[in-house]
Order: structure tokens, then sequence, then C-alpha cells
């Protein structure tokens, strides 16, 4: 086993520079000049050449991509051609809050997922599993975008003022504020990766209440984060509300189930500690995949509920032509799928102790 993670670990630095080359190729292949983007009317050829020479953009473009590896190597994602900021930085303060909700989203869909897909399975044939399948076959058509405003129209709009009003935006209600984790820590004059590291769990409001001890903040942010995470969540779950059922009919149809049942097993334990376990191997790859798809970030849930959040932040890097953005954020939303996949393979030799994975 811990050959294997090893060995995946470093194929995957191959895996990242291929990202790197074909983001790189391909966000300079996208028409337009970042100059002309940034300055518009005042965009003269003197100020464009400036422009490039500041950043390195009139180098020939493997010399741009060499440079970039290394300072990629060094923990540098550049600075953005469009606010002067590092990405690094920018990545602590964008990457927390979508991560947060693929957690909630993959919560909710995972959860709800395999139960309605148990009790469809469980009653196939039946009214429940009809009235199931149909849900999700209706959640799966939804387009994300309407969902959110639905959600947000029915419970911040029509139950306000009932005690089922849920927050339509935001992370959190005006006025609260995160307690900056290097002044709660006491630390100073932090830089590299401690800067990253210390910045990012500060920016992660969940985390950031939970070790501050400030607990209404936390109950805040997780009620700020119901309605975006089943508006995303919600296709999900379908998906894997009907894998589930499909998997696990194939599985209760196999002659060990049979045995199991005949021995007198209660059909629960049948169910819980028979079946389910084979089921889970498909149904555990439709969770790695969504959650995966996930971290690139919600676009349009992020902008229907006022996020600040990877896709909203990609999708401006994109329009403005600001490369290292687009680079930085691609490339660390690679490296997390990577290692999703890596947890999801790894999770098949202990859900079925017949795959080795050496």
């Amino acid at each position: 086993m811990l050959q294997y993670i090893t060995r995946r670990l470093l194929l995957l630095i191959p895996v990242v520079i291929g990202i790197l080359l074909v983001t790189f190729a391909i966000v300079r292949l996208i028409p337009g000049d970042p100059c002309v983007v940034m300055l518009g009317e005042k965009a003269t050829k003197e100020k464009c050449d400036a422009f490039k020479e500041r950043y390195g953009l009139n180098d020939n473009i493997m010399v741009q991509f060499g440079r970039y590896l290394v300072n990629v190597a060094q923990g540098d994602f550049g600075i953005s051609l469009r606010f002067g900021r590092p990405v690094t930085d920018m990545i602590a303060e964008r990457l927390p809050l979508t991560l947060e909700l693929t957690f909630g989203a993959m919560l909710f869909s995972t959860f709800f997922g395999i139960l309605l897909g148990v009790i469809s399975a469980i009653k196939r044939n039946s009214i429940i599993d009809t009235i199931t399948m149909i849900l999700a076959n209706i959640g799966v058509s939804m387009p994300v975008f309407w969902l959110g405003l639905l959600l947000a129209y029915v419970f911040a709009l029509l139950l306000k003022d009932t005690p089922f009003y849920i927050p339509p935006s935001g992370r959190f209600t005006s006025g609260i504020s995160l307690v900056p984790l290097a002044k709660y820590w006491g630390l100073t004059d932090l830089q590299g990766l401690q800067k990253f590291v210390v910045t990012f769990l500060s920016n992660t409001v969940l985390v950031n209440a939970f070790i501050t001890g400030d607990w209404n903040k936390f109950k805040d942010a997780v009620w700020h984060l119901i309605l975006p995470s089943v508006a995303v969540g919600t296709i999900p779950m379908s998906i894997i509300a009907r894998m589930t059922r499909s998997s696990l009919l194939e599985v209760l149809g196999l002659d060990y189930v049979r045995t199991a049942r005949a021995k007198g097993l209660i059909e629960r334990l049948v169910i819980s500690k028979h079946a389910m376990r084979n089921a889970m191997i498909p149904i555990v790859t439709i969770i790695g995949i969504e959650t995966g798809s996930l971290l690139s970030g919600a676009v349009l849930t992020e902008t229907v509920f006022s996020l600040p959040g990877v896709g909203t932040a990609l999708v401006g890097a994109i329009l403005a032509r600001d490369y290292p953005v687009v680079q930085g954020f691609v490339i660390v939303v690679g490296i997390i799928f990577v290692v999703v996949n890596l947890v999801v393979d790894v999770s098949y030799a202990y859900l079925d102790p017949r795959i080795r994975l050496e």
C-alpha cells in the first residue's frame, strides 16, 4: 500500500507539469492582449511595451514556461497582472470557500443520495422506488442557477420572519468579521509556506471559528452554507442515488447474499454488512469524480449566492487575460483533483480486500 501511494505521488510531478504546459499554452492562445484588457483606451504602444517588459510577456513562450516552472517549484505562482498581488495570497483567500462549499455539497449529496438509493433498491418496483427515481431524474435535470434562485426565493423571501428562514447570500452575517489567526496566535513576520497555511486557515470560516472557539460564528457560517450546498449538491445527489440503486440491486442478486439470508441474518445486517460494502466501489468512484468537479468552482452557484470562490476568480482572470492567476488556480485544483482520485483508489482496497494495489 505504501509503495503504491508513493508511486502515485511521484507520478503527480509529470501530471502537474503537463497541466501547467497545457494551461500555459491555452491561456496564451485566447484572443486578446492582457495589456489592452487592463489599460483599455490608455493602452498605447509604449505603455504596452513597458507592461510586457515588466511581466516578462515579451519573452519566448518556452522561456516564460521555464521561468514559471522554476518559480512554481519554489512555491511562487507569480504576481496577478490585474491586481498586482501575489497569486498565492489570492489562492489562500478564494480556495477555502470553494473547499467549504464542496465539503457541504458532497456531505449533503452523499448522505441523501446513498439513503435514497438504498431505500429505492430495497423497495424495488414499488411506489417509493418510482417516486425516488422520478425525483432523481428531476434533480439531474434542474439547472443549478435556477435551483439556486428558487431556493433563495423560497427560504429567504417567502419564509422570511419564520423559523425556516435561511440566508440567501454571503459567507456569514454582515457585521461578523474573521479573526486573523496570525494575530490570534501571536505570530509575526510570516513568510512563504507558513504564511500561506496561516492565511488559508484564517479564511476557512469553519476552521477559524473552531480554532478561536467562536461557536456563534461557526453556526452562522454553516447556516449560510446550506442553500448553496443544496443547490450545487442536488445533481451529484441524484447521480449517487441512481448509482447506489443499480449497484445495490446487482449485489443483492449474488449467491453470497442469498446465503446470508438463508443463514437467518436479518435484512438490515444483510444490507449493511454484506451487500453495501461490495456495492460501494462504483459509488465511491462517482463521489470522487463529483468532488473533483466541484473543486474547480461552481461558478453559477458562487455568482447566485455572492460567494467569492475559485469559480468566479477563474472566470474574472480568464476575461482579463490574467495569466498567473489562471495558471495558479488551475494547478492547485489539478493537484487536489489527483489527490482525491488517489484517496478513491486507496479506498478500493479497504472496501474489497481482494483488490491489491501493490
